[in-house]
């Protein structure tokens, strides 16, 4: 036989491998939004219309954020945002504050000139930025936590890191509604957090990135309870 004669392995093209793309970051988008409510079901042919697509990028966009957990698989009756509530979201406060502890440690220990000017730079583009645009800043926000802990040499641990930021932004969107949200200084806090990892003073730094996270915590978890 000829090898011209053996038939070739159907390959993904570049633009169904885009099409998917844009609809998985759609689909995310509007789900950590909240635009697309949690359990609400998302109907593949109503998806499709929505974003201008076909099926085939739609479902594999959904099966993406399955493995995110941003979306829950119905057995034989598609697929839905993933619920949302008061224990879950304790659940992702407490194994954030843990993994990202790890991370942070590991982060100064291995400090570099390099890693403190980018992340200098992520928080003064954050700074700079205008919150007027929710999700461009949120996208910045993520880009100078993420820079903390940039310095770890575990991407395992980064990706986990990356994916709780992410499920924690869903409930976030809620606190941002809230006038007494908007009461914190949360614009201190940064400052204070990234002054602790340039001093490279670990505990320090620790302290105060937990402690921003466990005050939202506490706040959201209030929040809540009257909601979800």
């Amino acid at each position: 036989m000829n090898i011209s004669d053996v038939p070739s392995k159907p390959s993904v093209s570049k633009s169904d491998s885009s099409a998917t793309h844009r609809a998985y970051t759609e689909l995310r988008r509007l789900i950590l939004t909240g635009q697309y409510k949690p359990g609400e079901k998302l109907k593949i042919e109503t998806l499709r219309k929505a974003l201008n697509t076909g099926a085939s990028p739609i479902r594999e966009a959904l099966s993406l954020l399955t493995s995110d957990q941003l979306v829950e698989r119905l057995d034989q009756r598609g697929f839905r945002a993933a619920e949302a509530g008061r224990k879950n979201f304790e659940d992702i406060l407490k194994l954030r504050c843990t993994l990202e502890d790890m991370a942070l440690r590991e982060s100064i220990a291995n400090a570099t000139e390099s890693w403190e000017e980018n992340l200098v730079l992520c928080h003064h583009r954050m700074v700079r930025g205008s919150r007027d645009d929710i999700e461009e800043f949120e996208a910045r926000h993520k880009a100078f936590h993420m820079a903390l802990l940039a310095g770890c040499n575990s991407p395992i641990l980064l990706r986990y890191c990356s994916q709780l930021y992410d499920l924690n932004v869903r409930y976030r969107y809620l606190a941002l509604q809230s006038n007494n949200y908007l009461k914190r200084d949360i614009p201190k806090e940064h400052q204070d957090i990234m002054d602790a990892a340039i001093a490279r003073n670990p505990d320090l730094v620790s302290e105060r990135l937990l402690n921003h996270y466990r005050q939202t915590g506490a706040f959201l978890t209030g929040l809540l309870a009257g909601t979800l």
